[in-house]
């Protein structure tokens, strides 16, 4: 069985598009088989998406686990001035985050293929992320843990989850890696919580 949080080159190809207004931006995305949501936006990417606070001092941002680029983009198009670098394991996701930024004229985007923070340097202002959940426990909390070396000093990570599927271990877990932790939006379960890099 293939899984969106894989790399899967034998999986035949199912093309989709659909439309989709984000921070008053109209968004046309294409999708494919073997992607995290196919069929539309995630409820918990459109909940994470609507309560990021962007302060004027956040430049460098980073999407990991990025799929077909929903969160990344539309954060990119809104905030013209930031730059977005964004992450995948799944080289068909990668490709098509490519070609949706090209289909929604957003240029201030790197998008590679990198497994967690394999092909990651440097450091970010802001690390945002809809974990792959289904990877597992102990894969979520790896992508915490270099999360917290990858930002700057101050800087913040914002993940998106559901409470069946761990919100609240992932809120305890972030109270050992970060100074400041909050649980900014709960929405149908989902929960999108803000850590902060002392």
């Amino acid at each position: 069985m293939s899984h969106y949080f894989k790399n899967d080159a034998t999986l035949d190809h199912d093309v989709d598009i659909f439309h989709v207004t984000i921070l008053n931006n109209q968004f046309s995305f294409y999708t494919d088989k073997g992607v995290f949501s196919k069929r539309g936006l995630d409820y918990g990417s459109k909940v994470l998406i609507e309560n990021l606070k962007i302060d004027p001092n956040i430049k460098q941002v980073l999407d990991v686990g990025c799929g077909y680029g929903p969160i990344g983009l539309s954060i990119a198009k809104a905030h013209p001035n930031l730059f977005v670098t964004m992450v995948d394991i799944n080289e068909r996701a990668i490709n098509l985050a490519r070609k949706n930024a090209e289909k929604n004229n957003v240029s201030n985007v790197e998008i590679k293929s990198s497994d967690l923070f394999s092909n990651v340097s440097g450091t970010y202002d802001l690390i945002i992320s809809n974990p792959p959940i289904r990877a597992g426990k102990q894969i979520i909390f790896k992508l915490y843990e270099h999360a917290e070396k990858h930002l700057k000093k101050g800087g913040l990570l914002c993940v998106v989850i559901q409470k069946k599927q761990g919100a609240p271990s992932t809120f305890e877990y972030l109270k050992t890696l970060f100074s400041s932790v909050e649980v900014v939006e709960k929405d149908k379960g989902y929960w999108v919580i803000l850590s902060k890099k002392q």
